[in-house]
């Protein structure tokens, strides 16, 4: 029987959590899937662990050489069969409903070309934390998308195969000329590149549904090169954007910067860099001062746990930390039950 999904899950030195995620895919109620696993040559244990994995819908695609992760979606693309594909990162993990819902959906949502879920945050260790991604659900345009990328995660998404279809394109710069979906140029921000190809550039739409069905390791970035690295390769994106949406860019170019350098603060406080979390607030402000006044809430937030984060010391911020995000989760299980989600979703 052909496979109604494909879910590619690329592999590059992830031995500690490989086997969980790969675990939280075959453990789906939906079983009407294969999963490709993509090593983009690892040098730790990781092939090794996927290789003792035994289930015949498990297929394992090797790079003969590091080509990031956007090639290795693009293998796993190429090597789908199912009308649906699905991603997930070697370091996440799914809701054992997962599947099933976003395959019930997209089969009742025909313009719907990206389905994605919210998604809860999990530790560096596996265990889930009391807050999650909220998103814009529905009604997403592409300026929305240009501005935030409501998707979260490389782990969220399940893609009609048409809808790829529609964006690929020939690497005319490499030998085999073969098919990409993903821009392999990126190294970082390929996903919202992509995203907002699809968007921008064809009739599919974007939506969500409300259950957090995807569980989002955050890694310690550590860092401040890294955030400098994404800015950069978000930079790139805009560049390659306005090629294909000029009148988009145009618009809303500075917007869409301004709330990246927000973001990018978010980042280096989690970090815990005050100092740079500031500098990147003062430069989102100078972009677009509209932020303030559009989420002034948010915006306020990100500018004083900077702060904090700067003039405290680091025992009595924990415990600002601490307050802050037991609140913010208490806010947003109440948003997530007032649609509907039921509360074992939840736990």
């Amino acid at each position: 029987m052909t496979p109604r999904v494909s879910v590619v899950m690329p592999i590059y030195n992830v031995q500690h959590f490989v086997k969980s995620a790969i675990d939280s895919v075959l453990s789906q109620s939906f079983t009407n899937f294969e999963l490709i696993l993509v090593n983009d040559c690892s040098t730790d244990q990781s092939l090794a662990i996927c290789k003792t994995v035994l289930d015949h819908r498990i297929r394992i695609v090797n790079h003969e050489q590091n080509k990031g992760l956007a090639a290795a979606r693009n293998s796993g693309i190429r090597h789908a069969i199912g009308r649906y594909v699905a991603f997930i990162d070697s370091d996440d993990m799914w809701h054992k409903d997962k599947l099933k819902m976003h395959v019930d959906h997209l089969n009742d949502s025909p313009r719907v070309g990206i389905s994605f879920s919210r998604s809860s945050f999990m530790d560096h260790k596996g265990k889930r934390t009391e807050f999650y991604q909220m998103p814009q659900l529905k009604g997403i345009t592409a300026a929305d998308l240009l501005c935030r990328n409501p998707v979260g995660n490389g782990s969220a998404p399940v893609i009609r195969r048409e809808t790829l279809n529609d964006i690929r394109f020939q690497a005319l710069n490499h030998p085999e000329h073969y098919t990409c979906y993903f821009d392999e140029r990126f190294r970082q921000s390929e996903d919202i590149e992509c995203w907002l190809r699809i968007v921008a550039t064809t009739h599919w739409k974007m939506e969500g549904i409300p259950e957090p069905l995807t569980y989002y390791r955050l890694n310690q970035q550590g860092l401040s090169s890294n955030i400098i690295k994404q800015l950069a390769s978000w930079e790139s994106m805009i560049d390659k954007a306005k090629l294909y949406a000029p009148k988009l860019l145009a618009k809303h170019e500075h917007n869409a910067r301004a709330y990246q350098l927000r973001y990018l603060a978010r980042q280096s406080i989690r970090n815990g860099s005050g100092k740079a979390a500031i500098s990147l607030m003062n430069r989102a402000l100078t972009e677009s001062p509209s932020i303030m006044i559009n989420e002034t809430a948010r915006t306020l937030v990100t500018f004083t746990a900077a702060y904090l984060l700067w003039l405290l010391p680091s025992s009595a911020y924990k415990v600002c930390e601490n307050v802050g995000q037991s609140l913010l989760g208490f806010v947003q299980r109440n948003r997530i039950s007032k649609d509907g989600v039921k509360s074992s979703m939840l736990s």
